[in-house]
């Protein structure tokens, strides 16, 4: 198989894989074999006319008609001429598939129905970047730039997918790309003659100039060392996502949302959002966020909720998986909320700052109507509006008519059991939870009689009695270990108080959800209120049969404390009649559908029945840990500090070990240290930026590195001590120990330093050349293995596209 065919097949092989990124957005995968087929066709078209041979220009121009003519004959074969040729009325329907399939992609939300318009669009991509591919790498010989349109192909399916398994199609797409490389440096490695694979490898102390290579091996051959490369590399891009906390800034960043942006996938997971809370409370100035008027007379109960953090794993308080759907004109009324207590209705007008790019639509708690422009759904469960296809609250403007509800204590006292599913689903605490956070619970709620005076002792304890103390400097935590140094220390800022209380109020059988938003804000002389990232804040949400989730207030210093907190001892019988009830055109527009419960990943399958009128959302968990906090910034820590500082620590530990101990008892011991000792010195030399060089004697090697490296007189005695100790190792009957060499080596060291500029310097330390034997020495083990074992099944295929290799 000549190298161009091979090069086109890897190509085309590359083109598909990227392609698969875009399966999960529709619903059936068959377009993905059609656009397979008819692409192979379009290469071996650009394969025929390299073999004619014809000039680039005409062999690009011979795949684009042939490209051409099988989207005729796939899409308008009824209008073109013997069913292949286009016609003007092939071209019609052809720009009428393009426009309809435009309008599809924005009609429909994933995954979504194959049409012939998004068919078209799926395939005629397909080959059109598969044309690109293969021109850049088989027809102008230039692999490297065809991972740009790959690259496109990818994003393109990134950008609109949900994100739950993006990591597999990268690596579907990304190994596919280096296939394609694999085969273009093949080709060109075999267009040079013998490819050269290193000579045998030589034992320290063997060749005059005791230069050989530390791990034993020799280097690599060029592909060999390029596929560790790649491999590596795809296996970092894969990994340290997996590991790393996001870094986007979750709920409250200046920039993103949590949200995520992209298509609508039906369900819904919003992020962790203590580091971006954190930050905003820490902000120097407190930048405005929104603005709103409201016909409420006061303020003080004005929360703006964000989201609603109910799943507690004991490493973290994040959302659960949500279905969404569109917004209905009327919100159904609160969930648990009954007609005897008493409510009040508002109208607030909000408008969020030009700045303020979030995904989640901050609104008062419970809302009932929302006018607002846009691409927005709703979440029932929490309540919430989240934008959709990338749709954030840059900039709007939105009306809110929101209930204001006023229970009483007697009211909240008396509430009746909730539902089974509601305890068994907000009562949950992990197992890993500390016996400590349920025995300080039932200590600090010790005498109360009922759910709400437990949450209102709860609430004291961390308000006012309990010695605790607000700052936003305390490092942020949310997981069962955070809690427990929480309860110890006693200080934090309000996402310690409300995760920390919401935990305790579960370990009491009382449903307990943390809820994410603002603060009232601050009044302006022209009767607005301005909301800025200092009244970023967290508070828990307890459920109340009959009242719904009620706010409390643990965090001492910030916000209100709702009124019906400050009376603990109700009176008896509560006599308040309702002003005002939801209406029945309050209720839900639509019965819940079967489909509900269905996971995402079903839905994707196909499995779960279609919802009239509800188009998922695809509002991804751009935040969400699936590791624990302390695991996640642990490894952050890591990758940031501790694997760049590898190959400093590697060759610090090798230049200890070599220069160190003593000379030994024997001659071999003696032997041995110098050796060490002159290769610790020809890998200081490599360091800064001399090579080493087998071919030389010690005595040359010395004198060009002294030469190249312009060492001082003392610097370079030293170094020729090392030559003559090497020498006499290596020549004489019997070798005699060389007392000081470690002390020479080191001199050599401060020479090199001395004359060398502060880049190169640092570049020697914390970027050492010589830390490439390390690679070297796995590169040799591994090709010791297989020599005694044999290659594996995968490493014989790809040695399929290897040229032979000559052995001289």
């Amino acid at each position: 198989m000549s190298g161009s065919v091979r090069l086109a097949i890897c190509g085309a092989l590359a083109t598909v894989a990227a392609a698969c990124a875009l399966l999960p957005l529709v619903d059936k995968p068959g377009w993905l074999v059609e656009a397979a087929l008819l692409l192979a066709i379009q290469s071996t078209v650009g394969a025929l006319a390299r073999r004619v041979p014809l000039a680039r220009p005409l062999t690009v121009a011979a795949q684009a008609v042939a490209g051409l003519l099988l989207l005729t004959l796939a899409f308008a074969r009824r209008q073109a001429f013997a069913g292949v040729l286009p016609s003007p009325r092939a071209f019609q329907e052809l720009g009428r598939l393009l426009e309809q399939g435009t309008v599809d992609v924005g009609q429909y939300a994933i995954p979504a129905p194959v049409t012939d318009g998004i068919r078209l669009l799926l395939v005629g991509g397909v080959l059109v970047i598969g044309l690109v591919v293969d021109v850049l790498a088989v027809t102008y010989r230039s692999a490297a730039p065809a991972g740009l349109p790959l690259l496109a192909l990818y994003s393109v399916a990134a950008g609109l997918s949900d994100g739950g398994r993006d990591w597999l199609w990268f690596l579907v797409a990304a190994s596919g790309y280096l296939l394609l490389l694999l085969a273009e440096g093949r080709d060109r490695l075999s267009q040079w003659g013998r490819v050269f694979s290193g000579g045998a490898a030589r034992p320290y102390g063997m060749a005059p100039s005791g230069l050989a290579a530390a791990g034993g091996g020799p280097a690599p051959a060029p592909v060999r060392t390029g596929r560790r490369i790649g491999a590596l590399a795809l296996g970092i891009a894969v990994a340290v996502p997996a590991v790393l906390p996001s870094l986007d800034g979750g709920l409250l960043d200046q920039q993103n949302g949590g949200g995520g942006s992209g298509g609508g996938s039906g369900t819904i997971s919003a992020v962790n959002p203590l580091v971006s809370l954190q930050d905003s409370l820490n902000q120097p100035q407190n930048r405005e966020v929104l603005r709103y008027r409201t016909s409420s007379p006061t303020t003080q109960d004005m929360y703006l909720r964000i989201v609603a953090l109910d799943k507690f794993d004991g490493e973290t308080w994040k959302s659960s998986e949500r279905h969404v759907q569109d917004v209905p004109d009327n919100l159904p009324t609160p969930s648990g909320l009954g007609p005897s207590v008493r409510v009040s209705s508002i109208d607030t007008s909000i408008k969020a700052s030009g700045w303020y790019a979030q995904n989640w639509l901050p609104l008062p708690y419970p809302a009932m109507k929302v006018e607002i422009g846009g691409r927005w759904r709703y979440e029932p469960e929490g309540r919430t509006l989240v934008g959709d296809r990338g749709q954030t609250t840059r900039g709007v403007r939105y009306q809110v008519n929101s209930l204001v509800v006023e229970p009483t204590a007697a009211q909240l006292a008396a509430a009746p059991s909730p539902s089974a599913k509601l305890l068994r689903e907000y009562t949950k605490v992990p197992d890993s939870l500390p016996a400590v956070v349920a025995r300080t619970a039932r200590q600090v709620t010790a005498g109360s009689t009922n759910a709400y005076e437990q949450a209102v002792k709860l609430q004291d304890y961390f308000a006012v009695n309990g010695g605790f103390r607000y700052d936003t400097r305390v490092r942020s935590g949310s997981g069962s270990t955070a809690i427990v140094k929480f309860l110890r220390q006693k200080e934090g800022f309000c996402v310690h108080f409300s995760f920390a209380m919401a935990a305790m109020a579960r370990t009491l059988g009382i449903p307990a959800r943390v809820a994410v938003g603002f603060t009232p804000g601050t009044a302006q002389a022209d009767g607005s209120v301005s909301v800025g990232l200092k009244d970023a804040h967290a508070w828990p949400e307890l459920y109340f049969e009959g009242v719904g989730w009620t706010r409390f207030e643990p965090t001492p210093s910030r916000g209100t404390q709702p009124d019906y907190t400050m009376e603990q001892t109700p009176s008896g019988d509560s006599t308040d009649e309702p002003t005002q009830a939801p209406t029945t055109s309050e209720e839900p527009s639509a019965a819940p559908s079967a489909s509900d419960s269905c996971a995402q990943d079903g839905k994707k399958l196909g499995e779960c029945g279609a919802v009239p009128g509800e188009q998922p959302d695809n509002t991804s968990s751009s935040g969400g840990w699936s590791m624990s906090t302390r695991v996640g910034w642990s490894s952050f820590a890591a990758l940031l500090l501790v694997i760049p500082m590898l190959p400093m620590l590697w060759r610090q530990r090798l230049r200890s070990r070599r220069l160190g101990g003593s000379g030994g008892r024997t001659e071999e011991d003696a032997a041995d240290r110098v050796l060490a000792a002159w290769r610790e010195l020809v890998d200081t030399a490599w360091d800064f930026g001399i090579a080493p060089d087998d071919s030389q004697t010690s005595r040359s090697a010395v004198a060009r590195i002294v030469r190249g490296a312009d060492l001082g007189q003392e610097a370079a005695e030293a170094a020729r001590r090392v030559a003559t100790a090497v020498e006499q190792v290596l020549y004489a009957p019997r070798p005699r120990p060389a007392p000081g060499i470690g002390d020479d080596v080191r001199l050599v060291l401060a020479g090199f330093r001395a004359t060398s500029g502060r880049w190169a310097r640092l570049r020697a330390l914390l970027a050492p050349r010589s830390a490439v034997r390390v690679v070297w020495a796995a590169s040799a083990r591994r090709s010791a293995l297989v020599e005694r074992w044999g290659a594996p099944r995968w490493a014989r295929w790809v040695s399929g596209l290897r040229p032979s290799r000559q052995r001289s």
